[in-house]
């Protein structure tokens, strides 16, 4: 008999947790289970990759009720539903919401209206952190139940008492990376019998076959070509890092040209920085690409201005392509990198980010050296799935 499996993320757009979940699904067993896919929202760039045998579950009923028009809601004559609706989004602007508060005070309104899945599992997987967590914790019936932390994550205020009661009916939470499973655990030191560590999964032969495939976007080659790839987030992704960077390179007068990959909030805030300071030429946003790879490999440099990763997956692709990485130094940063050796580990500083940018590209000996070390290093870590095995079968 298969076991049943049933994993549920927010939405399979263009995001590193997204990529791993779809890289985790492309080299399951599927003679040994039948999975499951439950979303929040749909339409995602990566929905295209899901291998065949994932069953793509319909939208929950909320969902395709709260993606209706205004018009379309209020004629639905469902009106606990709107009132819960209209407190909703009456508390989410109250003040500056982060994510974690946003899913809190969705489940407070809504989770009345979710019903608690008709099937039942060998085991459930909340793919991420927030809505995942919350509906797989009550409203699923498993077997075992696994959260799956991502990034380096700790509730504060009034979410660490409110995650902490859903965090406990888990059976094992499993985080990305050493440092996330340590940032985890300052937050909830309670859960440590339940962590255990699976990183984040890529598979080079798949990135390297992709990233031949034909894309529309080709990079100016007559200059030297930096790409990142992460949303369009300050604090997280740290782009006025990258942006000031930038600025500090054309003031150099360095020839180069910038390609940010992603789509997120940040993005009127950076397309004023980059007006303001005449970079139109330099700094480019080129969107959310379903596909990044072909851009990835015609690059010349890949950095990353992160604060805070749990891994750093768009690090690790760069690094399978064998481009030199300038990223900046957050706490999951050494699981992968060697200073020196396959790329510049440096302060998230501005200034920093712009020097170890200039040394790559006028030093052609050490460029050299990190693409040489690149070719050795290990390309795919899809070995990782089989500490999922041992915690579904025991």
């Amino acid at each position: 008999m298969k076991q049943r499996l049933l994993f549920v993320i927010d939405s399979l757009g263009v995001g590193g947790a997204e990529k791993s979940l779809i890289t985790f699904l492309s080299v399951l067993d599927y003679q040994r289970f039948d999975v499951d896919l439950q979303l929040f929202s749909y339409g995602g760039a990566y929905e295209q990759f899901l291998p065949m045998d994932v069953q793509l579950l319909p939208p929950l009923p909320l969902v395709q009720f709260l993606q209706k028009t205004i018009k379309e809601q209020i004629l639905s004559f469902h009106i606990k539903l709107l009132w819960a609706r209209f407190r909703f989004f009456l508390d989410i602007r109250k003040t500056d919401i982060r994510h974690t508060d946003r899913a809190r005070l969705y489940w407070i309104h809504f989770s009345q209206f979710i019903k608690k899945c008709d099937k039942v599992y060998d085991a459930a997987i909340a793919y991420g952190q927030n809505l995942p967590t919350l509906y797989v914790a009550d409203k699923v019936q498993a077997k075992v139940i696994f959260a799956w932390v991502n990034v380096s994550y700790g509730p504060k205020g009034v979410n660490h008492g409110y995650f902490e009661s859903f965090y406990s009916k888990f059976d094992h939470i499993v985080t990305v990376s050493p440092s996330a499973k340590e940032a985890f655990l300052n937050t909830y030191p309670n859960f440590q019998q339940k962590a255990t560590i699976i990183r984040d999964m890529y598979d080079g032969k798949t990135i390297k076959r992709m990233s031949y495939v034909d894309c529309p976007i080709h990079l100016d080659e007559t200059f030297p070509t930096i790409v990142t790839m992460a949303r369009l987030k300050r604090e997280q992704k740290g782009y006025d890092i990258s942006l000031e960077a930038c600025r500090l390179l054309r003031e150099r007068g360095i020839r180069f040209r910038w390609y940010a990959l992603g789509e997120g909030p940040y993005r009127g805030e950076m397309e004023q920085y980059i007006k303001e300071h005449h970079l139109e030429v330099y700094f480019i946003l080129l969107g959310a690409l379903s596909n990044p790879y072909p851009v990835l490999r015609q690059c010349t440099l890949y950095v990353q201005t992160s604060r805070y990763e749990g891994y750093g997956l768009s690090i690790a692709e760069a690094r399978i392509l064998n481009k030199p990485v300038v990223t900046t130094e957050f706490e999951a940063v050494y699981a992968q990198m060697v200073h020196g050796e396959n790329g510049l580990v440096v302060p998230q500083d501005p200034l920093a980010v712009a020097d170890a940018i200039e040394r790559l590209l006028n030093d052609t000996a050490l460029y050299q050296h990190i693409v040489d070390y690149q070719k050795q290093e290990k390309k795919s870590n899809t070995e990782e799935i089989e500490k999922f095995y041992q915690l579904v079968e025991n």
